[in-house]
C-alpha cells in the first residue's frame, strides 16, 4: 500500500509541471516567431527596394508631365532625404522609446500615402512635399530593420535582408518598364508600391507583440553587466558617439557607397536613353539587369558570408566595382559598357551590409545602435546629394559625367575603408578614453 504525499507537495510539484511545460512552450515557440519576423523583414525590405528601382526609369515621363528640367529629380531626392535622415539618425532613440514594431507600422503606413499621393499631385511642389513623408518612412524602416537584424541576426542574414532590398530594386524597374509601354503613364507603379505598403501595415500590426522590446536595466546592471545587453539596450549619447573619429570615417564610408548606388541606378536609364541611343525598352532591361546582378550579389554573399573573411568580401568587392565602373566609363562598346554596369552592381552587394554588421565590431557595442542609425542617415544624405550632383553635371556639361561620378566615388570609398581598417587596428593597441 503506497503513502499518500501531502496536498500541499501535490500542488507544487503540479505547478512545477505546468512551469516546465510552460517554459519548453515558449522555447520551442521562440526560435519560430524569430524566423517568422526575419521572414517579413526580408519582405518589408523588397518593399523598400521597390521604389528605389522606380524612379530612374519613370523619370523621363515624369518630368515631361510636370515639365521638368534633367537635372530636377534632384529636388525630390533632397526633399525625401531630409525625412530620412530625420528618421534614421535618430532611430536608436525612437526604438529605446516605442519599440520597433510601432515604428515599423508607422514607416510603411507613411511609405502608403507618400506613394498613393504621387499619382493624384496636382503639381510638381506637391510631391517634393509628399518626398519628406516617404523618406521619413523609409528611413524607419531601413534603420529600424538594420539595427534589429544587427542585434539579433548574424552577418549571413543581413546580407540577405539587404538582398531582398535587391529584388525590390530589380523589380522597380521592370514593372515600371512595363507600366510605361501598357499605359503610358509612370502613376500605376507608385500605385502598386502603394497597395503593397497598406499590406505591410497589416502585416506589422498583426505581429505587433512579437517584435522585442530593448530592455531597460537598473543602473546598477548598467554599469556592472554588459553581457546581457544587446544593442538596442544601450542608451549611449549621440554626442558621444559623434565625438569619435572611427564614426565620421563610417559616415563618409556611407555616404559614397550609397551616393554610388544610387547614382547608377537613378541615371542609367538616362544615360543609355538619351545619351548613348539606347532604345527605352532594352535600357529598361539594362537598368533592371543592374539591380538583378546586384541582388544575386548579395544573395552569393549571404550564403558564403560565414565561410569567407568579411574584409576579403569587403576589399574584393570595392575592387571589382571600380573595375565595372571604369568599364562603364571607357565605352568603347556597348556591350562593354553593359558589363561595366552588370558588374558593378554584383560587386558592390555585400559592401552595405557588411558595412552594417560590422558596426560593432568597428565602434563597439555601446556606440553601435547609434552608429547604425547615423550611417544610416548618412546613407540617405548621399543618396541624394551625389545623384543630385550627377544631374547638375549631366546638364551643364554632360551625361558622359555620371560614369565619371561613380569611378571616383568608388575609389574614395577602397582609400577610406582602408583607413578604417588601420584606425581599428590603432584602437586595438590603445585603450579607449
Amino acid at each position: 500500500m503506497g503513502i499518500e504525499a501531502p496536498q500541499s507537495e501535490k500542488i507544487t510539484l503540479e505547478t512545477k509541471h505546468q512551469e516546465n511545460k510552460s517554459m519548453t512552450s515558449n522555447a520551442n515557440h521562440a526560435p519560430r516567431t524569430k524566423v517568422n519576423l526575419l521572414m517579413l523583414a526580408y519582405i518589408a525590405f523588397v518593399t523598400l527596394g521597390l521604389p528605389s528601382g522606380l524612379l530612374g526609369v519613370a523619370w523621363p515621363t515624369m518630368r515631361k508631365d510636370f515639365a521638368l528640367p534633367l537635372d530636377a529629380m534632384g529636388f525630390l531626392l533632397v526633399s525625401s532625404t531630409v525625412g530620412y535622415m530625420l528618421s534614421s539618425f535618430f532611430i536608436a532613440r525612437l526604438i529605446n522609446r516605442f519599440g520597433i514594431g510601432p515604428l515599423l507600422i508607422c514607416s510603411s503606413l507613411f511609405s502608403a500615402i507618400a506613394s498613393f499621393g504621387y499619382t493624384i499631385a496636382p503639381a510638381w511642389s506637391v510631391i517634393i512635399a509628399l518626398g519628406v513623408l516617404g523618406g521619413f518612412g523609409s528611413g524607419v524602416m531601413d534603420a529600424g530593420l538594420n539595427t534589429y537584424l544587427a542585434a539579433e541576426y548574424n552577418q549571413g542574414q543581413m546580407q540577405w535582408l539587404h538582398a531582398s532590398f535587391g529584388m525590390g530594386a530589380t523589380i522597380g524597374p521592370i514593372m515600371m518598364t512595363a507600366g510605361l509601354a501598357r499605359f503610358a503613364s509612370w502613376r500605376p507603379g507608385y500605385i502598386f508600391v502603394g497597395s503593397v505598403m497598406v499590406l505591410m501595415t497589416a502585416c506589422f500590426l498583426f505581429t505587433l507583440s512579437a517584435w522585442k522590446r530593448p530592455q531597460k536595466p537598473s543602473v546598477e546592471t548598467a554599469e556592472t553587466d554588459d553581457s546581457e545587453r544587446g544593442l538596442m539596450d544601450y542608451q549611449t549619447s549621440l554626442w558621444k558617439t559623434l565625438l569619435r573619429p572611427i564614426t565620421w570615417v563610417s559616415i563618409v564610408m556611407f555616404l559614397l557607397y550609397t551616393g554610388a548606388e544610387l547614382t547608377l541606378g537613378n541615371w542609367t536609364y538616362t544615360l543609355f536613353t538619351e545619351g548613348r541611343g539606347i532604345s527605352p525598352q532594352l535600357a529598361g532591361l539594362w537598368a533592371g539587369g543592374f539591380w538583378a546582378t546586384f541582388t544575386i550579389g548579395r544573395v552569393l554573399a549571404g550564403l558564403y558570408a560565414q565561410r569567407v573573411r568579411l574584409n576579403t568580401l569587403m576589399l574584393g568587392g570595392m575592387a571589382l566595382a571600380l573595375v565595372g565602373a571604369v568599364l562603364f566609363w571607357w565605352n568603347p562598346l556597348p556591350l562593354v559598357s553593359v558589363l561595366g554596369v552588370f558588374l558593378t552592381g554584383f560587386a558592390m552587394a555585400p559592401i552595405f551590409p557588411g558595412l552594417v554588421s560590422s558596426t560593432s565590431q568597428r565602434v563597439g557595442p555601446q556606440h553601435a545602435a547609434n552608429t547604425i542609425g547615423i550611417q544610416i542617415s548618412a546613407a540617405g544624405l548621399g543618396g541624394a546629394l551625389l545623384p543630385s550632383l550627377a544631374g547638375i553635371l549631366a546638364r551643364r556639361v554632360s551625361l558622359e559625367t555620371i560614369p565619371v561620378m561613380l569611378s571616383v566615388s568608388l575609389l574614395g570609398l577602397l582609400m577610406l575603408y582602408f583607413f578604417s581598417l588601420r584606425a581599428k587596428r590603432q584602437e586595438k593597441s590603445s585603450p579607449e578614453i
